[in-house]
């Protein structure tokens, strides 16, 4: 299943972040649905009827535009069927956030969106997972492997025997955004997104408006699969996700690709990592760079600092976090951070390790 993310990139980000290429070979960059850019709020734990940024075709709400062009909506989590007749979508009673891949054509649902061709792609940077233990559950951060932006990092990371063997142990390859400039070109054309790749994960959506009349609600759900070998120990299941440009594409395009052609996109993959954090994340209240903070299990004492871990704490004390205000306390997620550090009773070696990750202005 998948019941908690995290997206912390600002809204011009994540449509950087999307850019994708038209059917004439131009990499663009796709818009912001009007007004939505506003109702998405970054977070480093977000959960169920939250709103989150999904990527889909513009046709679904201009039958003009062209056939390729994608546009960004922000939609909350969790399906409300355009057919449901209670005036507050609260009170359906059963969940929405997931829905099972093979169950999709039994149920009405998430049979009638898929008809209709209302497929998403639901955004993130990555996703939580837990593993059942005797006594409790451990949470995991999932997401893509990241690509290096810099030779200096590469080699850095070749004495890394963490990251060598990634492939093997499913140890993080980390590239933040701050260490690989959105703009540079590095390995492609200007423009083209070099940083923090988003995880692409399969959805559907529907549009629900209150019975009395009112403002219309899109809403989706993340499709799930049997979860991949390397994540099997942690969850039976996993999010749908869409690997590379052309499975996005094939995924969004419901015009030349028909529904039962499109199912056969929602695959078990090998392609992501991950690894543990710590239980704040339990708490979908707190919301903080150390949601995402590797943790060594098998050690009580502060973990000691890889190439790939310097460089994940290195992009969660990124600069442009830290200017995103919490719409609910008017804190960003770095001075929580703070106040949270000044109340911990281990600081030591990790404050030492916080402090040390070289800080690199991400280009805006």
């Amino acid at each position: 299943m998948c019941g908690r993310t995290a997206c912390t990139l600002a809204p011009d980000e994540v449509s950087r972040a999307c850019s994708y290429r038209s059917r004439g070979g131009q990499r663009r960059e796709p818009r912001w649905r009007e007004g939505d850019a506003g109702k998405y709020r970054p977070s480093y734990n977000k959960s169920p009827q939250s709103m989150s940024p999904v990527l889909l075709s513009h046709r679904h709400f201009d039958k003009t535009a062209p056939v390729d062009e994608c546009v960004l909506a922000s939609m909350r989590w969790g399906l409300v069927p355009a057919w449901f007749k209670e005036n507050d979508p609260s009170k359906m009673q059963y969940s929405t956030n997931n829905c099972r891949s093979e169950n999709i054509l039994e149920k009405k649902t998430y049979k009638d969106p898929l008809i209709k061709g209302q497929r998403c792609v639901i955004l993130a940077d990555g996703f939580y997972e837990w593993r059942r233990q005797e006594k409790d559950k451990q949470p995991f951060f999932i997401y893509f492997p990241q690509t290096k932006g810099t030779s200096e990092d590469k080699n850095e990371d070749e004495d890394d025997p963490t990251t060598s063997t990634r492939n093997k142990e499913n140890s993080e390859t980390v590239c933040p955004p701050e260490l690989a400039s959105p703009d540079s070109t590095q390995g492609g054309e200007p423009g083209e997104w070099t940083g923090w790749k988003l995880l692409t994960m399969a959805g559907l959506f529907d549009c629900w408006t209150p019975p009395g009349g009112g403002e219309p609600l899109y809403t989706y759900s993340v499709i799930t699969v049997n979860a991949s070998k390397s994540l099997e120990s942690i969850h039976d299941r996993m999010p749908a996700v869409l690997d590379g440009e052309e499975e996005v594409r094939r995924w969004l395009d419901f015009g030349d690709v028909k529904s039962l052609d499109a199912l056969k996109l929602l695959q078990s993959k090998n392609s992501l990592t991950f690894h543990p954090v710590s239980s704040l994340v339990n708490n979908s209240r707190n919301n903080s760079p150390e949601c995402l903070q590797p943790v060594d299990l098998n050690s009580k004492k502060e973990p000691k600092p890889t190439a790939s871990s310097k460089m994940m704490m290195s992009w969660l004390k990124s600069s442009a976090p830290s200017k995103r205000k919490d719409p609910d306390t008017g804190e960003s997620p770095e001075e929580k951070e703070i106040k949270a550090e000044a109340q911990s009773k281990s600081a030591g070696g990790l404050q030492q390790w916080l402090q040390g990750a070289n800080k690199k202005p991400r280009t805006k």
